[in-house]
């Protein structure tokens, strides 16, 4: 089960879009862009700061034997 997360790895800034982008298939790139575009309106900008605390960071997540998912 795929599991929404902030990537340590493809991250600019939190890690938001990175993460977004393993999880929907597509390339952080364009998940990139919607937010910027998104965040002309002001409500972008919003959106990411609670999804920045909302979703998880990738080393924060461990599975049932004690390993970080990778």
């Amino acid at each position: 089960m795929k599991k929404l997360i902030r990537s340590k790895k493809d991250r600019i800034i939190g890690g938001v879009c990175g993460g977004m982008g393993l999880y929907l298939n597509v390339d952080p790139n364009i998940v990139r862009l919607v937010w910027a575009l998104l965040g002309l309106t002001g409500t972008g900008l919003i959106l990411y700061i609670v999804a920045y605390f909302i979703i998880p960071e990738e080393s924060d997540i461990i599975d049932g034997q004690g390993e970080d998912i990778e």
